[in-house]
């Protein structure tokens, strides 16, 4: 019943199908605003009353990325049933109630309750919400999933620049207890993620866009192009796929676990030239999201993606030995674009190889590869750097990995049942 209520109410016209980005885009914002966590970490370790260690201080966005992919499995496979709004609206209030519980830790010692409010709680409502204006704007958008794709995950990436500065100011009123920037923080993501929610809406039936002319579509395997969650499990391609998300999140999210230090150890950045740096690079991060998805229209998506960690590989090899600041910066900027880039391409990757149709439960499910890289990129950079700071070893290493992983793009092919989809939408 609810599916049919969300259809049935769907009157927007295909002309109007941009106000659905820019409300996608704000709902993003919101939840992107996850990545200016390093803001906070640093309060945390500096404020008297909490003292946390680095590794106390990194936990709570560490859990907030574990739980994402069990966030964005559930919202996916309810959003496929009940329609966009539903779970957009659940999963932005689950969020900002997550960030508002933050605040009212007063010491170090409720540790645990950041790491509840903003790790599992929030983590699990940012994943929720995340997968729905992606799953919903590629069936607005048949003809341009590349680019849309990348606004919609663009918009995640930039939440990052647009709150540092705010969350700065706020932690700067109050600097003995930073959580308390949590609470207007927190009212202004459920504002954002409510006004945009309300917005989302999936295309009426036999909804079509001028001059564009879809492949055929049909309900699985037998004889359609649209696959079942169950479906894609049972391709090898989806499992290709998300090893290709994987290994491209652990190649880029090991420098922007370590971008702070690296650029003062290795180029000699100044600690408030440091920070200057990350804020910056966070824009590439944004960026790299739409550029790479558009790209992708073009160039097809596992050239893309071959590019993306073919690039990241070789910055990453020169990295460690760019003591000039400026190649430094350009050396970063490039990893920061191809990690954003994968996030961008991928949503677009999975309509091409499965459908739209089922496309909340399908890509929902493949962002375990956000956890899983989102967790050993920092894990293995930081053990192989130690403590005596071996950048070589690290980057090197990750170079490699990031390099040979391009084999994965090579041998990756659109199942036959939906090649004929990917070569008309191109």
């Amino acid at each position: 019943m609810a599916q049919a209520t969300d259809r049935t109410e769907t009157t927007t016209p295909s002309g109007n199908r941009w106000l659905l980005v820019a409300a996608a885009l704000l709902l993003q914002f919101s939840i992107g605003a996850v990545y200016a966590w390093s803001v906070f970490s640093k309060a945390l370790k500096e404020a008297p009353a909490f003292a946390l260690t680095p590794v106390e201080a990194s936990l709570p966005f560490t859990v907030t990325i574990g739980m994402i992919f069990i966030g964005s499995y559930l919202g996916g496979r309810i959003q496929d049933r009940r329609g966009p709004r539903p779970v957009a609206l659940v999963g932005g209030v689950i969020y900002a109630v997550g960030v508002i519980l933050a605040s009212f830790a007063q010491n170090g010692d409720q540790l645990w309750l950041i790491i509840l409010g903003y790790g599992v709680i929030s983590g699990f409502g940012l994943g929720f919400a995340y997968i729905v204006p992606i799953a919903m704007l590629l069936k607005w958008f048949p003809d341009k999933r590349g680019l849309i794709t990348g606004l919609a995950v663009g918009g995640f990436g930039f939440g990052a620049v647009l709150t540092s500065p705010v969350a700065h100011w706020l932690i700067a009123k109050n600097p003995d207890r930073p959580t308390s920037a949590f609470l207007p923080l927190g009212i202004a993501y459920l504002v954002m993620s409510l006004i945009g929610a309300s917005f989302f809406r999936n295309p009426p039936a036999g909804y079509t866009v001028p001059g564009y002319e879809p492949a055929a579509s049909g309900t699985g395997s037998n004889g359609g192009t649209d696959y079942t969650q169950g479906e894609a499990l049972r391709t090898p391609q989806w499992y290709l796929l998300t090893a290709i998300l994987t290994l491209n999140v652990t190649a880029g999210i090991a420098l922007i676990s370590q971008a702070a230090a690296s650029a003062a150890d290795i180029a000699g950045y100044t600690a408030a030239g440091a920070a200057a740096v990350v804020g910056v690079l966070a824009i590439f991060n944004g960026g790299g999201r739409i550029v790479w998805a558009a790209a992708s229209d073009f160039t097809g998506r596992m050239p893309a993606f071959a590019l993306m960690l073919g690039l990241q590989g070789v910055c990453l090899l020169i990295l460690p030995h760019a003591s000039n600041s400026v190649l430094f910066f350009i050396l970063a900027a490039i990893v920061y674009l191809c990690y954003g880039g994968g996030f961008g391409t991928m949503p677009a990757t999975a309509g091409d190889y499965f459908g739209v149709k089922y496309a909340g439960a399908i890509y929902g499910l493949m962002l375990v590869g956000w956890s899983i890289g989102g967790v050993i990129g920092p894990i293995i950079i930081s053990a192989l750097i130690g403590g005596d700071k071996n950048y070589t070893v690290g980057y090197t290493t990750i170079g490699i990995i990031a390099l040979a992983s391009m084999v994965l793009t090579f041998i990756t092919k659109v199942p036959a049942a939906r090649r004929e989809a990917t070569e008309v939408h191109r």
